[in-house]
């Protein structure tokens, strides 16, 4: 399997499941499948309300033999109403306890964006805190403190432009990771030059389209990744389905990939695209495909009465 190293020569599986959309009652079956079919990276959030399930889940296969935990690689993230820096050490030991472990090997920020501390997902601007009250500089203390104490490996952002980047760039302790949404119709090519220049990795996220978001997130005329014409061309040439090469897509690109699923037949496939080697001519015609198209466009923070705007949020 594909790893991406890390400069203390930790290596990350480049391929991962995602979590996201994964409901309680379905994530615990999700994981163990997925351990049982060679997954070595899970990615998982305290927004994604289903923590405490994914810990069950590989307690009970380390228990069981199926894996140890020095061979997995577990990724949370800090959700936004726990940015300022008395609240990051706490927030990452409130996901380690519903995780049932001791350490993670990726922690990251979730959002470059602030919610009061009560509120889960604010309704209104008044429940948005401005990045000028609490900067970015301040939550990344945090992580950092997270990374001394031994609780995180490694730390990184997520959703973060180039621009949010290099705020961070000369702390003791830069982003190692950079998890955004990306695919062939948002293939993040300047982000990622940046990032290569600058030893952060990339992960993707929704790399199929988040095809099963909430009705709320999507657009009526949102296109249908999984149904382009050239996707499914190159997935006839290579005897696969088109998620298969939109996953060895992200992988040939040098990036990580975290497809979500709860579909016991799905999660096996998937893991099958870490042997697909698209050739030039595919590469090369996936890159004509950039729409600078998102899924997730992040209005969802762009709250009148708040400083938020989706301009603002990818510096765009």
């Amino acid at each position: 399997m594909k790893t991406l190293k890390f400069k203390n020569n930790d290596e990350m599986p480049a391929f991962g499941l995602g979590t996201w959309k994964s409901e309680p009652g379905e994530v615990y079956e999700a994981v163990r499948t997925a351990i049982k079919a060679g997954y070595r990276h899970i990615d998982c959030a305290p927004a994604y309300n289903n923590e405490q399930e994914v810990g069950q889940a590989l307690t009970d296969a380390f228990a069981e033999g199926d894996v140890k935990r020095e061979d997995m690689w577990i990724t949370s993230k800090l959700w936004n109403n726990r940015h300022r820096r008395d609240q990051v050490v706490p927030a990452l030991k409130q996901t380690l306890s519903d995780l049932q472990l001791d350490y993670l090997d990726l922690w990251i920020i979730h959002w470059p964006v602030v919610i009061v501390d009560h509120v889960q997902f604010p309704s209104s601007g008044e429940e948005l805190v401005s990045l000028t009250e609490t900067p970015i500089s301040e939550t990344w203390d945090g992580m950092m403190e997270c990374h001394e104490k031994g609780l995180a490996r490694h730390i990184g952002v997520s959703n973060f432009s180039i621009l949010k980047l290099r705020s961070l760039m000369d702390t003791a302790i830069p982003p190692e990771m950079n998890q955004v949404e990306m695919h062939p119709l948002l293939q993040q090519n300047e982000l990622k030059s940046y990032c290569d220049e600058n030893g952060i990795y990339l992960t993707a996220y929704s790399p199929l389209g988040s095809p099963d978001r909430h009705p709320s997130l999507k657009a009526a005329d949102e296109p249908d990744l999984l149904g382009h014409p050239v996707i499914r061309a190159i997935a006839e040439r290579h005897a696969a389905n088109p998620g298969q090469i939109l996953i060895a897509w992200a992988l040939n690109r040098g990036t990580a990939v975290i497809p979500k699923s709860v579909n016991p037949e799905r999660i096996k496939t998937n893991i099958f695209a870490d042997q697909i080697q698209l050739t030039p001519q595919d590469m090369n015609e996936i890159s004509s495909l950039d729409e600078h198209y998102r899924y997730v466009k992040g209005q969802f923070w762009a709250l009148d009465g708040s400083d938020y705007t989706v301009e603002e949020l990818w510096d765009e």
